[in-house]
């Protein structure tokens, strides 16, 4: 059953009205992406539209939080003063529950350990008008295509996985925290104008291949900064060979190349999942309007990249980064070549990229064979529902038991080891080790906190048959296994319907509506608590330039968000800036010394964590810089990753380059992101340097900033420095943030 909140509407006439105003305007044929983005358009008249230069306000239709950015988000929604939510919105409690024994004896010690986190987080969303799901009920962004995605609607999410929606004719975006604020507060919400990456597919999928390796494909071609800037828009007539949630899962994994968000067009696989899902009415609407959920005929894109899915081969992508792209047939040989470990400790399937009830079909269908002669994994094996629908579903239909009978353990309805909210026992810390995963990341130290684990990302069918298998040394197209009685097999390639033959079984109610009347409703912050925190708004910008920014550390190589404000234990304290802070930077590579969260204090002249370092010069009254390399804040939409270097003193982050999403987050906190007009100024930067930031009393759109390098031995070095600011961003920095100024506004 869908959960729309009375006052949910889906006007396709005012989208198809918008559309109608800007195709007119351009005079050309639209991208389906450009058809919905600018179909939500605050001033479809006279906005300038521009691919990848202007700056784009819109009206997304709704909002969606898990439950560890949704604590931030909701404190500032607090301190903005609103009474209510302007836009539909929830929040969905699936990264605060550790994989240890099991679903049930997780999800128990999960309420017990965050019951402070979800009473608070229930009783601001009663409070303020938002859904809450709780701890449970599933993973975003399975919950999102089960209730809330439909084709044409603009969804923002503060999750980097929210374009999982994709799959369903959607176009959703991951935000920060701050971004969430501003829809919630009825503010129109600023995109850059995106550049359309097509990838037309032909051909069909068959046999060992699935959704998966499409984007695994796409992955190893445009790499993990490919689609920056960018949404990326399948098309062709291979696009309805895919399944809906397949769709979904290629639309998911878009985030590992930087993308926007991506899209499916409007087909029968969509209209049939939104009927399994109890909205046949939306995909009656959708059939009238489906002109308007389609890209228009001689549509033109920035880039295409052609993809026949009769000829793509499963794939299998890493360690260490989700575009090192492999056949899987190549990776064993490949494998041995770079001394990866070739025996497979464990597989794990499932994750909000892959927990569909056709992916846990799948496989079933490998596992059943497997026991059929006498086989179970020789891998431990893990399987994570994306949601209690389909936990109940995969119960009911019987998989959820031959995935256990192989050797499987059913996780909680939760993100679990894909997020490194996983207990792992198997193995020391450094010990060398292979694990393979149906998940969408494997930086270093993602899954388990293991430097030395080599995390490979592929299929939920190939996970299965590697996890039977034991070893990267075995290609399920071309090699036997040995059965209990010694004869040779080989695997029947996978099957699985695409939705239950019966209705989905909805499992247990655990959906919380808002109240209608919510004065009485009272939200608790304990001035104790180690893990809530009410927040300070942060200091205004004094009018001067910033003099002699001390470099806190100039980080050498790959920077993600995982690297400013990693995850794992970490997770408990997303809602109290103060106690998450003492996680900043802890993961990057301090080139001064390779060393990790160990830099030298310029005042003291003795090594310290980064945090402590950042303290100790805030203490003394020291504004510092970090200095960074390309495609700075890879990965999540950790606002923390921007909230905690602004809490410790930190005015600069001065790099190669962004991702997106950090540098908005950045920019929405008072920060100031840069980056060097001549990447190569990174390499004249010393780790002792001091910078100023001179040009800032005409701080404007397009106009680059410099930098004043001061060296230790009295010599300096002037730089060019670019930034990507526009007029309403330069406001939030003279404000100190985006919500100071949000409420110089009110």
């Amino acid at each position: 059953m869908s959960r729309f909140e009375p006052g949910t509407s889906i006007s396709y006439e005012k989208l198809h009205e918008n559309i109608d105003i800007v195709r007119k305007r351009l005079n050309r044929p639209l991208t389906l992406s450009e058809k919905i983005v600018y179909g939500h358009l605050d001033d479809p008249v006279g906005q300038d539209i521009a691919r990848g230069h202007t700056y784009l306000r819109l009206r997304p239709d709704r909002v969606a939080m898990q439950d560890a950015t949704a604590q931030m988000a909701m404190l500032q929604f607090i301190s903005s003063g609103l009474p209510k939510v302007a836009v539909p919105s929830t929040i969905h409690c699936d990264h605060l529950i550790e994989a240890q024994i099991g679903g049930v004896e997780d999800l128990k010690r999960a309420k017990e350990v965050n019951q402070e986190v979800y009473n608070f987080l229930a009783t601001a969303g009663a409070k303020y008008g938002v859904g809450f799901w709780k701890p449970g009920s599933g993973i975003i962004h399975q919950i999102i295509l089960e209730n809330y995605a439909y084709p044409g609607v603009l969804l923002i999410g503060t999750d980097s996985h929210t374009p999982n929606g994709g799959g369903l004719g959607s176009i959703c975006i991951g935000v920060g925290g701050a971004d969430a604020v501003d829809v919630m507060a009825g503010i129109p919400w600023e995109l850059k104008c995106p550049n359309v990456i097509g990838v037309k597919l032909t051909g069909s999928l068959s046999g060992w291949t699935s959704p998966k390796d499409v984007i695994l494909k796409v992955a190893g071609i445009l790499t993990v900064k490919g689609g920056t800037g960018a949404i990326v828009e399948y098309h062709g007539p291979g696009v309805d060979s895919i399944s809906c949630t397949g769709m979904a899962t290629i639309c998911n994994m878009g985030a590992e190349i930087g993308a926007t968000t991506s899209v499916f067009p409007y087909n029968h696989r969509m209209k049939t999942y939104l009927n399994k899902t109890g909205r046949a009415d939306i995909a009656a609407l959708a059939d009238e309007h489906k002109d308007d959920l389609v890209p228009d005929k001689g549509c033109k894109y920035d880039q295409v990249i052609e993809i026949n899915l009769s000829e793509l081969k499963p794939h299998i992508n890493g360690p260490f980064t989700p575009d090192l792209a492999h056949p899987v047939s190549e990776i064993g040989a490949v494998a041995e070549k770079n001394g990866w470990p070739l025996e497979v400790k464990v597989g794990l399937i499932g994750s909000c990229t892959n927990s569909s009830y056709e992916d846990m079909g799948r496989a079933a269908s490998l596992a059943k064979q497997a026991l059929d002669k006498g086989l179970k994994c020789k891998a431990a094996f893990t399987v994570t529902p994306g949601s209690e629908q389909i936990r109940a579903t995969i119960e009911r239909d019987g998989f959820s038991k031959i995935l256990r009978d192989v050797g499987g353990v059913v996780l909680a309805n939760a993100c679990g080891p894909c997020i490194g909210q996983w207990d792992r026992k198997d193995v020391k810390k450094g010990e060398k080790n292979t694990i393979v995963t149906s998940y969408n990341r494997n930086f270093t130290s993602r899954n388990d906190a293991n430097p030395a684990t080599h995390a490979f990302v592929t299929s939920p069918e190939i996970v299965t048959a590697l996890a039977i298998a034991g070893t990267l040394k075995f290609d399920p197209e071309t090699d036997y296994l040995t059965a209990a009685n010694g004869e040779k097999f080989k695997l029947e390639p996978p099957n699985g319907d695409e939705l239950p033959a019966r209705d989905f079984d909805p499992g247990q109610d655990t959906y919380q509506h808002p109240p209608a009347e919510s004065g009485s409703v009272m939200v608790d912050v304990s001035p104790t608590s180690t893990r809530l925190q009410l927040l300070e708004p942060f200091d205004k910008w004094n009018g001067k330039d910033l003099e002699d920014l001390q470099v806190l550390i100039k980080v050498k190589g790959k920077c993600t968000t995982d690297h400013i404000s990693a995850a794992g234990p970490w997770l408990k304290f997303r809602g109290h800036l103060d106690n998450i802070s003492n996680n900043m930077l802890i993961g990057a590579i301090n080139i001064e010394n390779d060393a990790v969260n160990k830099i030298k204090n310029r005042l003291t002249g003795e090594y310290g964590g980064v945090p402590d370092v950042a303290r100790h010069y805030k203490a003394n009254g020291l504004s510092w810089v970090v200095v960074g390399d390309d495609n700075y804040g890879e990965g999540s939409s950790r606002e923390h990753a921007a909230l905690e270097p602004r809490h410790l003193g930190g005015r600069v982050i001065l790099v190669k380059s962004f991702a997106r999403i950090h540098e908005t987050n950045l920019k929405k906190q008072g920060m100031l992101p840069l980056t060097f007009a001549d990447p190569t100024d990174y390499d004249k930067i010393r780790p002792d340097d001091k910078i100023s930031i001179t040009g800032l009393a005409t701080f404007a759109p397009g106009k680059p900033l410099k930098g004043v390098v001061k060296h230790g031995d009295g010599s300096q070095d002037i730089i060019t420095l670019n930034h990507t600011f526009n007029e309403n961003q330069v406001e939030w920095f003279h404000a100190g943030s985006a919500l100071n100024r949000m409420k110089e506004l009110q």
